[in-house]
């Protein structure tokens, strides 16, 4: 009897050591979320999640204004159902190399599950996120980006999640920044929101000055259309 209790005590403690190191490393990571971060490296490896509708036309204007060549190798993901999106990256890539902006091809296109359709009821949404966030899971071990870059598409979600528990596991700390769609003028929109509300992403713009009125560790930008 002695015996047994002495494994319960060693197997509670354990749980319960276990437990605390997951919710002082969470704090931790939450804490430097936002943060600025040092970063030596020339070059950084970036995830760019793209998005039926506007999303990825919004997305190509926010690429151009950045400094693409800071950014390889460049994965695109969109939606396996999305197939336009990667046309329209695969264009903007092709603008780089004629522009010179860039020396030979560094980007690859991926598809990935969607989480949800669009009409599609919550029930059976389950299952489809459960399918999306597994798939998620698996490219994201094979990618490992130090920068996400989203603007709101439902597709982003598992992918930021995940992004998220690998710092928190000490895997891979990929910077989250979210941009909001120009679309959402008085409120985000529900990808925003659950990014916003659990403070996934790292830095999180806005391009109307009343949301950032509204949600204030958001950052105004302006509009970027």
């Amino acid at each position: 009897m002695k015996e047994m209790d002495d494994c319960c005590f060693f197997a509670i403690a354990f749980i319960a050591i276990t437990v605390a190191i997951i919710i002082i490393r969470l704090l931790h990571v939450l804490y430097l979320t936002g943060k600025p971060r040092r970063i030596k490296s020339p070059q950084l490896s970036a995830l760019i999640v793209l998005g039926s509708g506007g999303h990825t036309a919004e997305m190509m204007n926010l690429l151009s204004v950045l400094q693409m060549d800071r950014f390889s190798p460049r994965f695109y993901i969109a939606a396996a159902t999305d197939n336009m999106s990667l046309q329209k990256a695969h264009v903007f890539e092709d603008s780089l190399i004629d522009n010179n902006v860039i020396k030979g091809v560094s980007a690859q296109f991926m598809q990935i599950y969607r989480s949800r359709e669009v009409g599609q009821s919550y029930i059976t949404s389950v299952w489809t996120t459960l399918l999306a966030t597994a798939h998620a899971l698996w490219l994201m071990i094979k990618i490992r980006p130090q920068v996400v870059l989203c603007n709101g598409p439902g597709t982003c979600i598992p992918l930021c999640v995940i992004a998220f528990l690998f710092k928190v596991m000490g895997i891979r700390w990929s910077s989250i920044f979210y941009v909001e769609s120009i679309a959402r003028v008085k409120k985000l929109s529900l990808s925003g929101l659950l990014l916003y509300k659990l403070r996934i992403a790292d830095q999180f713009f806005v391009q109307w000055p009343q949301l950032q009125r509204k949600y204030p560790r958001a950052h105004y930008v302006g509009c970027l259309m």
